[in-house]
């Protein structure tokens, strides 16, 4: 398996990378994931409800969205490997004294340490992904990083939820400080800080993360494999000018704007229209994920009657279609873009959303188990597949010494929203006949099947919906002439290399 991954991501230099930025992103999707796993002896431990619950995810996530932006600024400007290792460490921290609270308000309090990664890891990860690897392969690698988000929920209910069956909850907040720790160390070892602008893209084939990356290194023999990840590179650009799309004059940069202030950057970055319209579709795609991932273990248990152990062994298996959506779903959009269909990024996205809000419908009402896992398995794809692509997409939209600030401005928003999505969706159940400790059971007065949860998340698909629309509608008009204006701002900076 190891072979074929380094045959899929070209070499062992890259596989390395993509493992390690794939975990910066477990790591967070563990932690919220973790929350929802051991709610329930969260619950009774502590003796609080659903609302308590969603909260402790909001709170961390809020904190997440008021420290992107500043953190968004150093990413374009620091060493990225530092300031995500020491992230990591922050984080590592507080998941040990989140095990060892014995209120539910300290409980809270620490979940703001946990917002460090959150605030960080985004910006970053599409910092370095943008400056290790060249545009034409972005979809189809961001798949790969992206699958760390989904493996991480996986994990975090599945052994977390076990842990918590097994021991308590408090030691599934500390089994997942020790990986934290390791991998904070791991980073500063094995990755160097690439320069930017693409100057450190990861050569095919190489084997050594510092050689493939230093372009002083290179010898004779590897430069024809340059060359031609040169050409892969131009794809996006080719097809701009064979469709002689114009740039936004208004909006082309003629000097390097690192140094820009965070304002600037913030009107700069809102006046691109895909840049808005992806913006709000991610951060309704991640609202709908954010929910689910906080209640899907209390809503499997009460629908189906299932344990601790087998409820989370459920949700694994049918998050293994949301992987599966993420790793396709790239690398169709990448050979689309190669065969001409420069818009194929957004799009695929929102064909992604569209699936999923369509198929959840049955999923959430078929009574059979086996028919609901297998609906639920291909809506959870649909929900993966979207952000590869519209990842990869935001990439094509700014000069490059803007990515960790672009990702800064988009992250703020979605954030906000996923923060808001667990304490939403416990309050709405509640309206549906939810009750604090018995989340997710059925309604007294109601159908069998009229479970609060399940009419909650029913209700919540509009937001997949409305994201869907807004790529295949707006996103697909306003992408190509945006992805011109980012090349030309590229272009009208040649100094850029030397700088």
């Amino acid at each position: 398996m190891t072979a074929r991954l380094r045959d899929q991501v070209g070499g062992s230099a890259r596989l390395r990378v993509i493992v390690l930025l794939a975990c910066v992103l477990a790591l967070d999707s563990a932690d919220k994931a973790t929350v929802g796993a051991v709610a329930a002896q969260l619950e009774k431990d502590m003796k609080i409800g659903n609302p308590q619950i969603g909260l402790l995810v909001t709170i961390s996530t809020v904190i997440a969205a008021l420290a992107t932006l500043p953190i968004g600024v150093l990413t374009d400007r620091v060493n990225r490997i530092r300031l995500l290792s020491a992230a990591i460490l922050v984080w590592s921290l507080a998941m040990v004294v989140s095990g060892a609270s014995n209120s539910y308000e300290m409980l809270l309090l620490t979940r703001i340490g946990l917002g460090a990664v959150g605030a960080t890891a985004t910006p970053a990860v599409a910092s370095l992904t943008g400056d290790l690897f060249p545009a034409a392969e972005r979809g189809r690698i961001y798949g790969f990083i992206l699958s760390g988000e989904l493996v991480g929920a996986g994990l975090g209910f599945v052994v977390s939820g076990d842990i918590a069956g097994l021991l308590s909850w408090r030691y599934a907040f500390w089994a997942l400080a020790i990986p934290g720790a390791a991998l904070a160390v791991i980073f500063l070892r094995l990755l160097p800080e690439p320069a930017r602008g693409g100057q450190s893209r990861l050569q095919i084939g190489a084997e050594n993360i510092q050689d493939a990356i230093d372009p002083d290194r290179v010898d004779a023999g590897e430069q024809e494999t340059i060359e031609n990840d040169d050409e892969e590179e131009d794809v996006v650009e080719q097809e701009v000018e064979a469709e002689a799309i114009r740039p936004h004059e208004h909006l082309v940069l003629h000097e390097d704007p690192t140094d820009r202030s965070l304002w600037w950057t913030l009107r700069y970055v809102l006046s691109i229209r895909s840049i808005r319209v992806m913006i709000l579709a991610s951060a309704l795609g991640y609202f709908y994920f954010a929910g689910l991932r906080t209640f899907a273990v209390v809503y499997v248990r009460g629908r189906f009657g299932l344990g601790q152990s087998a409820a989370s062994s459920f949700l694994f298996l049918v998050g293994l279609g949301a992987v599966i959506g993420v790793l396709v779903s790239g690398r169709l959009a990448d050979r689309l873009i190669g065969r001409g269909h420069l818009v194929a990024r957004p799009v695929v996205a929102g064909i992604g959303f569209l699936v999923a809000a369509v198929v959840f419908v049955p999923g959430l009402l078929v009574p059979a188990f086996l028919g609901s896992a297998a609906l639920l398995f291909v809506a959870a794809a649909g929900l993966g597949s979207a952000n590869p692509p519209l990842d990869a997409a935001r990439l094509d939209l700014v000069h490059s010494r803007l990515w960790g600030r672009a990702e800064a401005v988009r992250t703020v928003l979605r954030t906000l929203l996923e923060a808001a999505a667990p304490l939403l969706f416990g309050y709405v159940s509640i309206l549906f006949g939810g009750h604090g400790s018995s989340f997710g059971e059925p309604r007294s007065s109601g159908p069998a099947m009229g479970h609060a949860l399940e009419y909650t998340f029913l209700v919540m698909l509009v937001s997949l919906l409305a994201a869907g629309l807004l790529l295949c509608l707006r996103a697909r008009k306003t992408y190509p002439r945006d992805v011109a204006t980012a090349i030309a701002s590229d272009h009208a900076t040649p100094d850029l290399e030397d700088a």
